[in-house]
């Protein structure tokens, strides 16, 4: 396949906007009418151009047939505002893999690849995106902007994140979503890519956080990013061996059999208390596994585009 020969030569999403071009496009090809017809700005009427406007949008044709200066005017180009928020603490680096690629990511991996499929499509619908990033400090926040400049500095930033090779070891993300929250003042459709790890472990604090970003009548999806196999089931080789983790640093030693099934219990129990808070807090939840293809991320986008607007 013509996306397997450049993901190979895309070293670690170094060539972040081509890889998430071809999602994009191999997303539309698989449905049968194109989500993208009627969202571009198009033409709607030519108006008078008064002295000291911008000469940007003059139709120079026109001028030539009529000798009288007049502007194109277009629709309006932006038509929703989306924020994305990514979690790139340390255990969004698991499973860990040594080249990144559509079919080989970790969660940090496959968030970067999201937001960045999800740019391209809101760069073709011609809406303004921002992006927060968080892990034991708010490292990274920039507001809503529609511009071709501001879409490749948003692109470095994902690129920058995919090659990290040493993640912060902690994480507070209620902390972090109640700056974030504070930031973004319009309402915009608001995305938060996490594993809903956090070393610091005040459930009540979280679920407050997460209701902050429904503030001034923003949308707000939780993408929960799990590697499903490994992290809900617990499908490991029945052998001794080595947990980690990778934010305290504490470990356990023990055969993967002998916990799975409480393991899982527990686990289950969780999830299906953050999936129970989220809807009384009418935030969309969206459980996610980094193993699959990128459609559920971008049908969700489609869905929550069209509520929203």
């Amino acid at each position: 396949m013509k996306l397997q020969s450049e993901l190979n030569k895309a070293n670690l999403f170094q060539n972040l906007e081509l890889l998430a071009q071809q999602v994009v496009e191999g997303f539309i090809s698989g449905i049968h009418k194109s989500p993208f017809h009627g969202f571009s700005a198009e033409f709607a009427e030519h108006k008078i151009y008064n002295t000291g406007e911008s000469t940007k949008h003059i139709d120079w044709k026109l001028f030539a047939k009529t000798d009288k200066l007049y502007t194109k005017r277009y629709e309006e180009e932006t038509n929703l505002r989306c924020h994305m928020i990514l979690d790139n603490s340390a255990s969004m680096y698991y499973p860990e893999v040594k080249t990144l690629g559509v079919d080989n990511l970790n969660k940090v991996g496959f968030g970067v690849l999201a937001i960045a499929a999800l740019m391209n499509i809101l760069k073709r619908q011609r809406d303004a995106v921002g992006l927060s990033v968080y892990s034991d400090t708010y490292n990274f926040y920039t507001g809503e902007k529609g511009s071709e400049r501001h879409h490749q500095m948003l692109l470095a930033k994902l690129s920058e994140i995919s090659l990290d090779s040493t993640p912060a070891k902690s994480t507070e993300t209620y902390a972090y979503l109640h700056l974030i929250a504070e930031k973004i003042k319009r309402r915009s459709l608001v995305f938060l890519f996490t594993d809903m790890f956090q070393t610091a472990t005040d459930d009540e604090k979280l679920f407050e956080a997460l209701r902050h970003l429904k503030y001034n009548k923003h949308e707000v999806v939780l993408f929960h990013l799990i590697d499903t196999a490994t992290e809900f089931h617990f499908d490991f080789e029945n052998t001794p061996k080595r947990f980690l983790d990778v934010e305290t640093g504490e470990h356990i030693d023990l055969y993967s059999d002998n916990i799975k099934e409480a393991y899982e219990k527990e686990v289950g129990d969780y999830f299906a208390a953050l999936k129970l808070k989220c809807a009384q807090y009418r935030i969309k939840y969206v459980d996610v596994d980094v193993k699959a293809d990128f459609s559920k991320v971008l049908n969700t986008y489609l869905v929550e585009r069209q509520k929203f607007l």
